[in-house]
């Protein structure tokens, strides 16, 4: 969170990529793993200041919880021994927005678009009717309920939580301000 308190000043830190590649050359050691969005607009590690090789990122269309994303950050969590998931939504999504225009409108999508808003449909579903701003409110859902199945579909994400060597947390990227807000 310092890294991103950086980023939204604009006082990022200066980074020598050439050094940055040396150094990785012989592994990575990162120091947490990121479940973010293929939104183009965001890049976790500009977003919290971070150096090639710090984070551990898998990205998918609506940051949700599949086997691909899900066998990545076991990796992260078993060989890397990475100490913190990080679940970044960001407001505005379009997959997110799909979801909730399949929900309310009945949308359809061609292709395989229709599986991503379908798989961030169950997200929408639990907030449709409550909130004035849907595609917000659906937007941090999807967040809680991607933490949720990262505890709950990994015996190798539950061992690490229960013996106190990860903890998983969710937010969500503000557009305007590059602010991260952490959400429960």
């Amino acid at each position: 969170m310092e890294g991103n308190a950086r980023y939204v000043s604009g006082l990022t830190r200066r980074h020598d990529f050439a050094h940055e590649r040396e150094a990785l050359n012989g592994g990575q050691n990162p120091y947490a793993a990121v479940l973010g969005c293929a939104d183009s607009r965001i890049a976790p590690e500009y977003a919290f200041d971070s150096a090639r090789g710090d984070l551990f990122v898998t990205r998918v269309a609506g940051n949700f919880i599949n086997d691909d994303v899900l066998g990545s950050l076991e990796y992260a969590v078993a060989e890397l021994k990475v100490p913190i998931i990080v679940v970044l939504g960001h407001d505005k999504c379009g997959a997110v927005d799909a979801a909730v225009k399949v929900a309310t409108k009945g949308a359809t999508y061609p292709g395989r678009i229709q599986s991503l808003a379908t798989a961030i449909l169950p997200s929408v579903n639990k907030i449709k009717g409550e909130a004035t701003d849907l595609l917000g409110a659906a937007i941090a859902q999807n967040v809680r309920d991607s933490v949720v199945n990262l505890q709950t579909q990994s015996a190798i994400i539950q061992e690490a939580e229960k013996a106190g060597k990860l903890r998983i947390v969710g937010g969500v990227y503000r557009l305007g301000t590059g602010k991260i807000d952490l959400i429960d």
